[in-house]
């Protein structure tokens, strides 16, 4: 039986580097949209705290989480390293606070394995997997499961008020 030679590589995926404080994250690329520079966020009202509100990227008003925030980390200074993930979760654009962004890194399958099972807390529910890279962990994020059904919908809410609000 013969087979290309795509189909002998080993499966990759491609995964987005950043950091939240000392720690290294990834999320899968094909939910990077872009990674901008902070932009000056517009607080919307009764938004949940981890929403920080909106920006205007190249006019079109997408919801900020911080994602320090959403998982339960210590705040951390502004830094001039900080970026803005921004994420297609289903329909919606959304801005995840990093603390930086580091890379676009090629990854086997391997490489990649469920979270320990001793290390489950409310956070791990986000985790898909740990990555072994070298001598470093990085923590591969489930964009599907760091917002919920709820959120969703409250950014949805916050990026209309906000147009409305600029009409």
């Amino acid at each position: 039986m013969e087979w290309t030679e795509e189909e002998a590589k080993p499966s990759e995926r491609k995964l987005v580097v950043f950091t939240l404080g000392d720690e290294r994250y990834a999320v899968d690329v094909k939910h990077v949209e872009s990674i901008e520079r902070m932009l000056p966020i517009t607080r919307v009202p009764e938004a949940p705290a981890h929403v920080r509100g909106v920006v205007n990227l190249r006019g079109v008003v997408v919801p900020v989480v911080d994602l320090r925030r959403k998982l339960g980390l210590s705040p951390g200074e502004a830094a001039e390293e900080a970026r803005l993930l921004v994420v297609r979760d289903g329909e919606l654009l959304v801005g995840l606070v990093v603390d930086g962004a580091e890379d676009v890194v090629d990854v086997p399958e391997a490489a990649i394995v469920p979270p320990p099972a001793v290390a489950t807390t409310v956070r791990s529910a986000y985790v898909e997997g740990i990555v072994r890279r070298d001598e470093a962990l990085i923590v591969l994020l489930d964009l599907s499961r760091v917002l919920t059904d709820e959120e969703r919908a409250s950014a949805a809410r916050a990026r209309e008020a906000a147009e409305e609000g600029g009409r």
